[in-house]
């Protein structure tokens, strides 16, 4: 080991006992590398979230501390100025400097993450807004990577305003006194005296999780970014994801399907070649005997990522077409691929229906 490599070995040691010292070490806490990027950071938190929630892991007294240290840990490196601070010096640079507001991301994080644990379903019985569904297109790249969009939502949110109004209003049975002995029973609306509110357009920047391996037509709920309700919470924003066509590959289910076509003298000799598949690896097929049109390959493992588990993949087939001369030839040039190809006349008629 040389010189400049000990010493950058020492200063990176240094900086890493120094950060230790200064607070809780965010990288080790989200398992990711000091050099992973922001997707990496984000992806790392939603997965680590899910399983360090304390409602899930009740019987830990320490799973409240683990799911607070993921959540500053997640708020301090997902955001590049406190990321850089924090690189710099430490979680007491954040603290110091007053960035670190101890929010709780779970809760906003993609609106929400849409799911419960154990307990039993739940039923709103405060009234709700209505649910908004919405298309978003995604590629066959980003379903086989996974990525994080940025959407631009212009939502009404609920204000305070001066006065007051009625609310929560209902039927109710009241009985009316008609003289001695006779009564009535009728029907009629109670409200109730509520504080006045507005509806306000408010931009907001929401972040969609383009799941690795999500099927087409998978949905992504984002809790309370869908309309407001006066009396009660606001529904759902649903995004739908609708596959884009790919130029090059079709996918039915974890399989993927190309085509591609090859010169008659590749199908008459053989070839080898390379596929680039959605994420820029090369796919290698060689073929050493004659390949004729319409025959197929199996490229096992080569498909899309399973989305419950994505160390499972699918398979890529690959279908060949043949790209015959269309040059004409000689009588000798005949002759000779007659000789070649020794084949005699087979002119059979059927129904390839």
């Amino acid at each position: 080991m040389n010189s400049n490599t000990a010493l950058i070995c020492l200063i990176y040691l240094t900086s890493a006992l120094v950060l230790t010292l200064a607070g809780r070490d965010f990288y080790q806490i989200l398992g990711v590398s000091r050099s992973a990027t922001t997707n990496e950071i984000k992806k790392a938190y939603r997965k680590l979230a899910k399983a360090l929630h304390p409602d899930k892991n009740q019987d830990d007294p320490d799973a409240s501390q683990k799911f607070q240290d993921l959540g500053a840990a997640y708020e301090a490196l997902s955001d590049p100025e406190k990321r850089e601070l924090y690189d710099r010096c430490g979680e007491d640079c954040l603290k110091k400097d007053g960035m670190m507001n101890n929010n709780d991301p779970f809760a906003s994080f993609f609106g929400d993450f849409g799911f419960h644990f154990g307990g039993e379903p739940q039923h709103h019985e405060t009234p709700r807004g209505a649910d908004i569904i919405m298309e978003l297109t995604v590629t066959l790249e980003e379903l086989y990577n996974g990525n994080f969009i940025e959407i631009t939502r212009n939502k009404p949110v609920i204000k305070p305003a001066s006065g007051t109004r009625k609310c929560n209003c209902r039927q109710e049975m009241v009985t009316r006194n008609l003289g001695p002995g006779r009564f009535q029973m009728m029907q009629q609306t109670v409200c109730d005296e509520c504080p006045n509110v507005k509806l306000v357009n408010e931009e907001r920047l929401l972040e969609i999780e383009v799941e690795v391996g999500a099927p087409d037509g998978h949905k992504s709920r984002l809790r309370g970014e869908g309309e407001p309700h006066m009396d009660g919470e606001p529904g759902d924003l649903i995004m739908v994801f609708t596959t884009e066509r790919h130029p090059q590959y079709t996918r039915k289910g974890d399989d993927l399907y190309t085509n591609v076509t090859i010169s008659l003298q590749d199908a008459l000799t053989g070839f080898t070649m390379e596929l680039v598949h959605l994420d820029g690896h090369k796919v290698s097929v060689t073929r050493d005997k004659v390949t004729w049109a319409g025959a197929r390959v199996r490229k096992k493992g080569e498909g899309m990522p399973n989305f419950e588990n994505n160390n499972l993949h699918g398979n890529l087939y690959i279908t060949f077409d043949i790209d015959f001369p269309k040059q004409d030839f000689t009588d000798e040039e005949k002759e000779a691929l007659r000789k070649i190809l020794k084949q005699t006349p087979n002119n059979k008629i059927y129904n390839g229906l």
